[in-house]
């Protein structure tokens, strides 16, 4: 009998060290702090891991392109000098400050130069760098400048900067003319704006080489006095500028200037083509807003606006008569717009809302001023947030 107590009691006192055990149990482990997803910049807040593309130049002549992926303090990426064609890797660091550093290296793996500069953001919210470019070892720099493309395709879409460049001695004239072709896609209507975006540049090219062409000679007594290599010859350039690009929808400006031999000054203007990629079509500026919306008049109202307000910053460059003008709600006014982020460009040439001298003219207009008009099933609609 007693000893069926004493197992009794061993038993109980066993139960009661192993539940005692049981509750001391080592406290959980202090919580791994969460990195944040984004890393300060100078100006502004960067995604981690975001892909960015630039354009620029390093020097006055050398135009480039570069694309880059930041991932916390690492920079990688490409870039190519749009004459040649030919990727060069980067792989570099950038502080909390903006300060960056970027190797480039050959397809042997061999280090060619090195870019030091700052990477800023601008108002809109765009980046900038810029800084100074060097070979290995050298001392002597030259100067970078390149400002962030809005681009934003969720594949491997990109868009390449096409090259026409025309140096004709015997005429005495100059052709310099760039244009954007989407590559990495076989959606057919990225090849539509490829087709829209050529098409826009050579016909300039065309109709400059056409004025170009020397006229019949007609039979004279009378000498025709040939130009004297003093006389400035006659030039063409075209440039453009992304001001939106993604899976939907795609805003070019172009900025065309010419000059002809002899005349008093150079003439620029604007072009734009805004295309939609989901349906592979121009955009109308009226396909923008509700069927039967004031559009125009909103447009017109808000420009003026802000025209006069330029023009009183400016010490009164503008006259009110002409702003009235070249700016009231009349279609011929507003063929030259953009598409960005925020907002829409207008573009006033030189001489529609001003003189020659006063230069060309822009006026943005937020979202918020036009959310009302604006179709719901249109191309801005994704875009007021």
């Amino acid at each position: 009998m007693r000893r069926s107590i004493d197992v009794s009691l061993l038993a109980l006192l066993l139960f009661i060290s192993f539940t005692a055990c049981k509750k001391s149990v080592a406290p959980p482990p202090t919580p791994v702090p969460v990195t944040s997803n984004y890393e300060q910049a100078h100006g502004g807040t960067t995604a981690a891991g975001e892909t960015r593309y630039f354009r620029g130049s390093i020097g006055s002549a050398l135009g480039l392109q570069m694309k880059l992926l930041r991932e916390g303090e690492k920079l990688n990426g490409n870039y190519f000098y749009q004459k040649v064609g030919a990727k060069i890797d980067l792989r570099g660091t950038i502080d909390n400050d903006g300060n960056f550093n970027l190797e480039e290296f050959d397809t042997g793996g061999k280090q060619t130069g090195i870019f030091k500069g700052t990477w800023t953001t601008d108002d809109t919210g765009l980046i900038k760098l810029a800084g100074n470019w060097s070979k290995p070892g050298s001392d002597k720099q030259t100067a970078f400048s390149l400002h962030e493309e809005p681009i934003a395709f969720s594949t491997a879409v990109e868009i390449v900067a096409k090259r026409i460049k025309e140096d004709n001695k015997k005429l005495r004239y100059e052709i310099d003319a760039e244009y954007p072709q989407l590559t990495g896609s076989t959606n057919p209507n990225f090849e539509k704006f490829n087709q829209n975006a050529r098409a826009l540049v050579m016909k300039k090219v065309s109709e400059f080489r056409k004025e170009m062409e020397p006229e019949p000679a007609v039979p004279s007594d009378e000498a025709v006095a040939e130009p004297t290599p003093e006389t400035m010859g006659s030039d063409l350039g075209v440039g453009y500028k992304v001001s939106l690009a993604n899976d939907d929808l795609i805003s070019i400006e172009f900025s065309v200037g010419s000059y002809y031999s002899g005349a008093a000054h150079p003439n620029s203007y604007t072009e734009v083509l805004n295309f939609d990629l989901k349906n592979g079509k121009v955009i109308r500026l009226s396909e923008l807003f509700n069927p039967g919306a004031k559009y125009l008049q909103a447009i017109s109202n808000y420009s003026i606006g802000d025209l006069k307000k330029q023009s009183k910053d400016k010490q009164g460059a503008l006259d009110d008569d002409w702003i009235q003008r070249g700016a009231g709600p009349n279609a011929e006014n507003y063929k030259s717009w953009t598409i960005s982020r925020k907002g829409l460009a207008i573009n006033f040439d030189a001489y529609q809302v001003g003189p020659y001298a006063a230069g060309p003219q822009q006026v943005f207009i937020p979202y918020t001023a036009l959310k009302e008009l604006i179709k719901a099933d249109g191309p801005l609609y994704p875009l007021l947030g």
